[in-house]
């Protein structure tokens, strides 16, 4: 049997053979119009390894809260001589206009300032000194700092995603979970196998990852270390070990196992590796979820006879049912305010990713697709991302901005993970 694990941190520029594109297939029409400059360089400068300009073009773009414009009335030589009035008359409310300077081996300086057109003031300004290596994570801070600035809330682009390939051949299927950012680029390649890989879940704090193997033919959890690829097996129990989720003190995993029979709930304590029986019943109780103030937890089951959403304290007690509508409800996953749950829905009529409003008790079904599997939430709660056929997809909450993500070389993409905030 073949695995084999890769040291991040020793193999950074290992570059995994999956990597991700980012269509967006609706959602700009309407959005922010805003404007970005060509970013000023110093004449004779070599040009750096990352277009800082158009990853921020593209990461706004993506977002579909913004239709960036293409055609610009003026390119800024200086950062604080700005036209105002050709700006206005071209109708774009919010300009964007920076500079890089310096050299790959010395590092670079980079600044921005975000402009309102209309009331000619700056809205913010920001300086970075960055390596080579980390001119595009700048990019992708200026971008959440403009997303934050304009839209009140955190942007999710210098987050992360992990997700699981498959590979198929005339010798069999290759596995390799992988990590990149969240626009598929710098993909990493974390772990290969001849075997399913399954569940990967992120650390609160964003540095490890639990997830699923079947190596030597039985299914145990392991959790791995992002920044030194080591990894330890938590639970291997007789039966399945299924289903990691971490608690929001990273100190336990909620996890599904059926070492007594059929699979329940259980809390594992990772440092003294105690286990606690949450669940007890005749009915299969898998896929849990912690709420975020770590009082209770989502999980489904086929208690009522069909797989169903239930609620139920981490100190135990009679679960409670959340989904009514549908005769499939499940893998639940919480948005970080604990406001919503994004899940898989059916109505006899395919899977498709819907949300449900924990206030309301309203459900709203976001996707068309009929294949759809493993939602998960952006860290800022505006986008679900989830798999699709071969592919993965994201859609706002509200179901207007869609985003198709397809892998190359033909490779099958699923088990999709957003980071939370890794700042």
């Amino acid at each position: 049997m073949r695995i084999s694990i890769l040291i991040l941190a020793l193999f950074f520029n290992h570059v995994a053979h999956a990597v991700l594109t980012i269509e967006v297939t609706g959602g700009t029409t309407g959005g922010q119009p805003i404007a970005i400059t060509p970013f000023i360089q110093p004449v004779g400068m070599p040009p750096p390894a990352e277009n800082i300009t158009q990853i921020i073009r593209d990461d706004l773009h993506r977002s579909g809260q913004f239709e960036v414009a293409k055609q610009l009335p003026e390119t800024s030589k200086q950062l604080d001589n700005i036209n105002f009035p050709a700006w206005q008359t071209a109708a774009i409310p919010h300009l964007v206009v920076g500079k890089i300077e310096g050299t790959a081996q010395q590092g670079y300086h980079v600044e921005f300032h975000l402009y309102d057109v209309f009331k000619t003031t700056q809205v913010m300004g920001l300086s970075y000194q960055a390596s080579n290596k980390k001119l595009r994570q700048v990019a992708h801070q200026i971008s959440d700092a403009i997303y934050q600035a304009l839209m009140g809330e955190r942007g999710v682009f210098g987050t992360k995603v992990v997700y699981v390939t498959v590979k198929r051949g005339p010798q069999g299927s290759t596995y390799r979970l992988n990590l990149a950012d969240a626009d598929g680029a710098n993909p990493q390649q974390m772990l290969e196998s001849s075997e399913p890989i399954l569940s990967p879940a992120w650390s609160p704090d964003g540095n490890k990852i639990a997830y699923v193997s079947f190596e030597k033919q039985r299914t145990a959890i392991y959790v791995q270390e992002i920044a030194s690829g080591k990894r330890q097996k938590v639970s291997d129990w007789k039966g399945l070990n299924t289903a990691p989720a971490w608690s929001p003190d990273g100190q336990r995993l909620a996890i599904s196992l059926s070492k007594d029979g059929n699979p329940e709930i259980y809390l594992l304590d990772l440092k003294t590796q105690a286990l606690n029986r949450l669940t007890n019943s005749p009915a299969i109780d898998t896929e849990p979820e912690w709420i975020s103030d770590g009082q209770s937890l989502f999980f489904t089951s086929d208690r009522s006879g069909s797989p169903q959403i239930y609620q139920v304290a981490v100190t135990g007690g009679t679960p409670k049912r959340l989904t009514f509508s549908g005769n499939y409800n499940a893998r639940p996953r919480v948005s970080s305010d604990g406001k919503k749950l994004a899940l898989l829905h059916s109505n006899g009529q395919g899977h498709h990713i819907a949300v449900l409003n924990l206030e309301k008790k309203q459900l709203q079904i976001l996707t068309r697709t009929s294949l759809d599997e493993s939602p998960t939430f952006a860290p800022n709660g505006s986008m679900v991302m989830y798999a699709t056929g071969s592919n993965l997809a994201a859609v706002s909450i509200d179901g207007q901005v869609q985003q198709r993500i397809p892998a190359s070389d033909g490779l099958e993409v699923r088990e999709p993970a957003w980071s939370p905030f890794l700042d």
